[in-house]
């Protein structure tokens, strides 16, 4: 039997913004048996691969190379000999000076199947995102890329300075910041217009965006007085002078924000995305992990599910109780109609809008999002409900509140265990280790699973981190472990946490004094 050929996909992750990833190159992601990834490449990429994934990074910054260029090469063609699907992530478009054309050499020399998937290259997306067009009619309708950093064994340069010098248009530079001072003296003696604009954006894109400005003269020394480091995209042309007016990203609420999201994997993403969107400097940093029932748990959950049909009422407290319910539900009924005749209950918009994904119409949502405030809306709904028929779809740790206000009101309760949470102790993208060095200005909690969870994992905050919490319980959860919460959302959904997050940022609270279901 023929030894199964293996695959690489040479992906062009781009400039950093999780939203700027091609569809392919997620799809290239999940369905890589191993993925070889850049220092320029988003890390939070990760979080896609399937579960035993084996993740190499192979970054390569200035003077510090985690697997040399030809060791990476070799590493592809292995891997791929083995029978492996590899996928490998590159910051920015693999063939725009990321070697990528280098690494599919040899992979064709040794008779690996390959296949280049572009991505959105930080020449043309950092000054997007720094309001600067690189091409623009009342400006150029010309466009030069070139590298500021050369292969080291070149004996002689092959930029020609004279040319960048005097050809027209806008002229993007990657790679070059540390010798920046070299490169504009090289233009200036070159004959190139001292008072040419230019602008520096670093780490285009992301929550650490950052663009200065001056002119091919004074630039490099505005870059060692701003001690501007790279990764860093440079632009020279009049085009710079656009950021004035189209200057959009950086004006967004929460730039230069650097926010902590505790939730889990699969439900960060909405809440960071709205952060995102607002300019923020996203940490996604799980702590908790959803898991299966275990046991009677199970066996009482698989039950309960069956005879859903037999409930007047059947209660819901999280969206993941939802998704867990409807899982099990629809492997053994076919249609959404053997729910029968059940009224449904859910605690607040967050759960009422998973219901509505699987096309399931909320019938009760208290005012007040919380455990109390729903057993309070049933009675005050149904009148007496002594006799009446619930099925509460709960976590293992879920609080007893509802359970003890519908017991002593004569309810007939079943509660049925649709899931655990347990710590989430994988950091695949250096999450922990990013906050634990590098700190945050915000950390934000949405349950008290999430904060119990990251004391767990042996974490603290540090005095000068802001903490945003969901709601009462979670900020109760907070306070009996000695962290008062500097907000908590008014309304307790991501929305509200979001705006909750907005409001504390806008406070005085980052200057290093002490100052929230």
């Amino acid at each position: 039997m023929s030894k199964k050929q293996g695959i690489c996909y040479l992906v062009g992750a781009g400039p950093g913004d999780p939203g700027l990833m091609t569809l392919r190159g997620r799809e290239c992601i999940e369905m890589a048996d191993v993925i070889v990834y850049d220092y320029l490449s988003n890390a939070e990429f990760l979080q896609w691969a399937k579960p035993g994934a084996e993740k190499i990074y192979a970054g390569k910054k200035s003077k510090d190379h985690a697997i040399p260029q030809g060791g990476i090469n070799q590493l592809l063609v292995d891997k791929a000999k083995e029978g492996k699907v590899v996928t490998r992530l590159k910051g920015g478009d693999p063939l725009i000076f990321g070697r990528g054309g280098e690494e599919a050499e040899e992979l064709r020399d040794a008779g690996i199947t390959f296949e280049f998937v572009p991505g959105i290259s930080s020449s043309i997306a950092g000054p997007a995102y720094a309001g600067i067009p690189v091409t623009h009619r009342d400006h150029c309708s010309q466009l030069t890329i070139f590298t500021g950093h050369e292969k080291p064994d070149k004996e002689e340069s092959s930029i020609k300075y004279d040319q960048i010098a005097n050809s027209p248009g806008t002229k993007v530079m990657l790679m070059g910041v540390e010798r920046l001072p070299i490169i504009t003296k090289a233009i200036l003696d070159a004959g190139g217009d001292p008072e040419l604009p230019v602008a520096l954006v670093r780490w285009a894109t992301t929550g650490q965006h950052r663009t200065i400005t001056g002119t091919l003269a004074t630039i490099a020394d505005i870059a060692i007085k701003e001690e501007f480091k790279a990764p860093a995209v440079a632009v020279f042309g009049t085009v710079v002078n656009c950021r004035e007016k189209l200057n959009w990203f950086e004006e967004r609420p929460l730039r230069g924000k650097r926010v902590v999201v505790t939730r889990t994997r699969e439900q960060a993403s909405g809440l960071s995305r709205g952060l995102r969107d607002l300019g923020a400097d996203v940490i996604e940093m799980p702590t908790i992990r959803i898991e299966h029932p275990e046991g009677e748990d199970a066996t009482n959950f698989a039950k309960c599910v069956a005879d859903a049909h037999t409930y007047e009422w059947i209660i819901f407290t999280s969206p993941n109780g939802v998704e867990r319910f409807f899982e099990a539900f629809y492997t053994i009924r076919e249609d959404a109609r053997a729910i029968g005749g059940a009224r449904i209950a859910a605690v607040g918009p967050g759960t009422a809008a998973k219901l509505k994904e699987y096309h399931m119409a909320t019938d009760l949502m208290p005012d007040k999002h919380v455990a109390e405030a729903l057993a309070d809306a049933l009675e005050k709904d149904i009148g007496s409900i002594e006799n009446t028929t619930m099925l509460w779809v709960r976590p293992k740790e879920a609080r007893d509140v509802i359970s003890t206000r519908l017991i002593e009101a004569g309810v007939i309760l079943d509660e049925a265990v649709a899931y655990r949470t347990v710590p989430e102790t994988d950091d695949p993208t250096g999450a922990v280790k990013r906050f634990t060095e590098e700190g945050a200005d915000i950390i934000t909690f949405t349950s008290s699973s999430t904060v119990d969870c990251f004391l767990d994992l042996g974490l603290s905050i540090p005095d000068e981190t802001a903490i945003a919490s969901i709601g009462p319980i979670t900020s109760a959860t907070l306070v009996e472990n000695n962290y008062d919460p500097d907000i908590e959302a008014k309304s307790h959904d991501i929305p509200g946490l979001i705006e909750a997050v907005i409001e504390v940022a806008n406070e005085d609270l980052f200057d290093g004094d002490d100052e929230d279901e």
